[in-house]
């Protein structure tokens, strides 16, 4: 009985529960959310380009339609993320919600492909399977904000693997329904379709509920603004981050272009996260935007219906496929967080990726199903454990008032660059090549994994991850409080016998000597504390 306690509470910390415990009921709320919305994901995964067919939509429309959503997504996720912390994060997700629901209701009525595209652009439909709307950079930016840098990355694991399962219990549900509703009299396969476009729409309903129970918490917090960084020079002065002004990008009279106006609002944004941040961004969307143009080429929607022309499984099998890959994805992400812990960040984004890669590279080859089943299963166990790290390593590097906007622009770059590959793999399709697009991108992703290694490995992280000043046991507080006000005063005491040499030094034994230091003096003494010089949230360390 103790060695199955023993494994139970090393299971609760090794993976991570603690974590999530210790962040508390918004992170649980967070979770669930998300895997409800995953649930709902993964019906879509299964049929909608198989949906498309049924109805006599061409390669060529699917490969434009599954474009164009991304477009809308671009659109929405960008706008919703760099507002959200001004109109409120709550009341974005709410807002997102809705939009869900909207999209699932037309897709369960209506059969017109302008009508379809329609509600897809303008609402939230997951054609590759993933999250690419207004929800995920936002939920990952609360959640770095609740937690600490030694529960984040467990945290975040968990928000990537639980709806993961998800996933895999709506592909295998909506499999299992396919074959029972097209088996009865009276229901087409289209019409089984559209039943499964209504339980999207509920699950829409569900993520409502679910993200109107957050609490303020989740809102961005003054403190994280208005942290002011030491001067480390004597000459040196810095004013506090909250009350530095951006000067806006003006837009001449006559440039009235819509898209003009778009370039410079959005360059607005972007002169609000510091160089220090961009200089390092930039890299890594760069990247990004390699293996996103991957994954946009050969999304799960696409990979079903590769499987479905060129093998043709019933619809409840390649259900349990789909399934049996989210379930291994989840499994993987859950991995992800104790193996970043034992090899770093960088390292497990890399080497959990690569043979995912190479098995999207093979993956058209196999002559059975069962191979191509096998690989199928391979990428998925993998291709999700860099997800976690990846937001970790994102959270470590950026200021916590910087997170939402570069998180947001983070799922804008990666969105623009899957936005071609739908389109690419219809014409590659309707001609015939289909199995090209899975080569490309698998070449596309090995880029992204041996860059990554190549420009990141070496990178220092939780540059900004200190914890609040109210998350340090008080005890801790109050020694590291001690610990460096006996610096300073020994700091500035070495600076006045500098300056005053015997005079001062034959006063050892009164009390002027520690008396603290204070105006110009306490700043240089403040500057030269190493605890100080170490720390960029301005808490002793």
């Amino acid at each position: 009985m103790s060695k199955a306690g023993d494994f139970i509470h090393w299971f609760y910390r090794e993976f991570g529960l603690a974590s999530v415990h210790a962040t508390g009921r918004n992170a649980y709320l967070i979770i669930l959310a998300r895997t409800c919305r995953m649930f709902a994901y993964g019906t879509n995964a299964l049929i909608l380009a198989i949906f498309f067919s049924a109805l006599g939509v061409s390669d060529n429309q699917i490969g434009l339609f599954m474009t164009l959503t991304l477009v809308g997504d671009v659109i929405l996720g960008t706008l919703l993320s760099l507002v959200a912390d001004r109109i409120g994060r709550r009341r974005v997700l709410m807002g997102g919600s809705m939009l869900m629901i909207t999209s699932g209701a037309i897709f369960a009525v209506f059969e017109n492909f302008w009508i379809l595209l329609f509600g897809a652009v303008i609402g939230v439909i997951s054609i590759t399977g993933g999250d690419f709307g207004p929800f995920r950079s936002i939920e990952e930016s609360v959640l770095s904000q609740l937690t600490t840098p030694a529960t984040r990355s467990d945290v975040l694991a968990w928000h990537v693997s639980t709806p993961l399962i998800g996933s895999s219990i709506g592909s295998e549900v909506s499999g299992r329904i396919l074959h029972w509703l097209q088996s009865k009299d009276g229901w087409s396969e289209v019409n089984s379709y559209h039943a499964l476009f209504g339980i999207y729409a509920a699950m829409g309903f569900v993520n409502l509920a679910l993200v109107s129970l957050l609490t303020g918490a989740c809102e961005l917090q003054q403190s994280d603004n208005a942290y002011t960084q030491i001067p480390q020079g004597e000459n040196e002065i810095r004013e506090p981050q909250s009350h530095i002004a951006h000067e806006p990008i003006d837009v001449p009279a006559g440039k009235s272009n819509p898209l003009i106006k778009a370039w410079a609002w959005f360059s607005n944004q972007l002169a609000q996260i510091s160089r220090p941040t961009r200089s390092t961004m930039y890299k890594l969307w760069f990247l990004l935007a390699i293996d996103s143009l991957a994954d946009g080429m050969v999304p799960y929607s696409l990979t079903n219906y590769y499987l479905d022309i060129n093998f043709h499984p019933l619809k409840s099998t390649l259900g349990d496929v789909t399934s049996a890959s989210y379930f291994l994805g989840a499994l993987g992400a859950t991995l992800a967080g104790p193996l970043a812990k034992k090899i770093g960040l960088v390292n497990t984004m890399v080497f959990t990726h690569i043979p995912s890669s190479a098995a999207v590279l093979v993956f058209p080859f196999p002559p059975y199903f069962w191979m191509a089943a096998a690989l199928l299963l391979l990428r998925a166990a993998l291709n999700s454990m860099d997800q976690a790290p990846r937001t970790a390593l994102i959270a470590a590097v950026v200021k916590p008032e910087e997170r939402t906007a570069v998180m947001g622009i983070t799922s804008t770059v990666r969105t623009l660059a899957a936005m071609a590959g739908p389109s690419v793999t219809g014409l590659l399709a309707s001609n015939e090549h289909f199995w090209i697009a899975f080569v490309a991108a698998g070449v596309c992703r090995l880029v992204y994994d041996f860059g990554l290694y190549g420009l990141f490995i070496n990178m220092k992280v939780d540059q900004h991850g200190t914890a609040p000043m109210e998350q340090v046991p008080n005890n801790q507080v109050e020694s590291r409080l001690f610990d460096e006000e006996m610096e300073l005063e020994s700091i500035f005491d070495s600076d006045a016998s500098s300056v005053d040499g015997p005079e001062i030094s034959s006063k050892t034994g009164s009390s002027v000597g520690l008396k603290p230091p204070s105006g110009i003096e306490h700043s240089r003494a403040r500057s030269r504390s190493p605890h100080r010089a170490t720390d960029d949230m301005g808490y002793p360390s």
